[in-house]
């Protein structure tokens, strides 16, 4: 079971990728207080039909270059 992480695009200027901000909610060892931890991805989309603003959901898969290891899977509706 590959794994699933949801995030922004933050960036479309490549080619059949995408750079994907995810947010998490870190707890502080020392001060249980929770901070925001934004990790960027690339990741691939194969049409281009993903654009920047937009939620999506991605899954972990063999690596298809130096960097990429995502693959977009699915766009997150908005209510």
């Amino acid at each position: 079971m590959a794994r699933k992480l949801k995030g922004k695009i933050v960036s479309d200027k490549m080619q059949k990728t995408r750079v994907v901000a995810v947010t998490r909610l870190r707890l502080h060892p020392k001060y249980q207080k929770y901070y925001k931890i934004t990790q960027r991805f690339k990741a691939h989309d194969e049409k281009n039909e993903y654009k920047m603003g937009e939620e999506v959901v991605m899954e972990e898969c063999r690596p298809l270059s130096k960097e990429k290891r995502w693959r977009i899977v699915e766009r997150v509706v908005q209510k």
